[in-house]
């Protein structure tokens, strides 16, 4: 298994990421944050440099990991965010498809067959209305994505309507077309409280197409009580090993992206507090090793 980056989670400055995930054997690089400029939003000139550095480095890019359909589906409640966006400026339903179309482009320039999409915010429990009403709202995007070639991984996002494997699962039951497959992220399915592995990725196994990698624990907090809290992956409650091997005698042929969401308490930044660049170090050390082939085959 090939393993990449999500490189924002390093660092913004987009050729020193490279460099670091380069010193641990990647192979690959997800571009969401480059310059402190989603991937939605570079400029040409953007756009050229990271080719560049890519091209360089002899990387190549894993997928793009686009804020589309991080959204509200119902187009009166406007752009208001209900969860992360890392850098992209809220927008609402009706901008969704202009912006797809611009990540199409990007995605052939940068020679990658994946876009990584969203199931809209998570603002009411689920229905069967309402995950049909989601299951046709990809009509469009899918028929683009068929045109083009290309393929849009959901990711399961606990903020997001589909967040766990479960829900994944059920919902690719209703979508009758190849080009949309799961982009299975264990840590967001532990965050709604189901075991990533083996109950989760046991549901959604046939559709996976990128992975994902972050870890993390249950910690009691006073705001909302019990929650999910990312950590060093290896030190938190998802079986990678067992998830590892799972998709190794699978034959899964992609990319395991890596995306910590960890920042360590102590590190190399002001007054030896912890950087984003000191978590995923360490993550990325503990997946180098958790990738030997002897390892995963013991």
């Amino acid at each position: 298994m090939k393993f990449s980056v999500i490189t924002d989670e390093i660092s913004q400055d987009f050729e020193h990421s490279l460099d670091v995930l380069l010193e641990y054997g990647a192979s690959g690089a997800e571009l969401r944050g480059l310059w402190s400029t989603n991937i939605a939003d570079l400029t040409e000139d953007q756009s050229r440099r990271a080719k560049s550095a890519l091209q360089e480095r002899g990387l190549k890019v894993a997928c793009l990991a686009t804020p589309f359909f991080k959204c509200d589906i119902d187009p009166e409640q406007g752009a208001d965010a209900a969860g992360p966006l890392h850098l992209a400026p809220p927008r609402d339903y009706k901008a969704q498809l202009d912006m797809l179309e611009r990540c199409v482009k990007l995605a052939h320039f940068f020679e990658t067959p994946f876009i990584r999409v969203f199931s809209f915010w998570r603002r009411s429990e689920m229905t069967p209305s309402l995950e049909q009403r989601i299951a046709d709202s990809f009509d469009i995007p899918l028929s683009i994505a068929e045109r083009e070639g290309l393929t849009l991984v959901l990711e399961n996002e606990h903020a997001c309507n589909i967040g766990s494997g479960a829900e994944a699962a059920h919902f690719m039951s209703l979508i009758h077309s190849r080009a949309l497959k799961i982009c299975w992220d264990p840590g967001n399915a532990y965050a709604l409280g189901e075991t990533p592995y083996p109950d989760g990725y046991n549901l959604v196994r046939q559709w996976v197409s990128h992975v994902h990698i972050k870890d993390a624990k249950m910690v009691q907090t006073e705001q909302h009580g019990l929650q999910a809290k990312f950590c060093e992956i290896g030190k938190g409650d998802i079986d990678y090993p067992g998830q590892f091997k799972a998709l190794k005698q699978d034959g899964y042929p992609g990319f395991l992206s890596l995306e910590t969401h960890f920042t360590p308490a102590f590190g190399s930044g002001p007054d030896g507090a912890g950087t984003k660049e000191d978590g995923s170090r360490q993550c990325l050390a503990y997946l180098k090793k958790a990738l030997d082939t002897r390892r995963l085959e013991e």
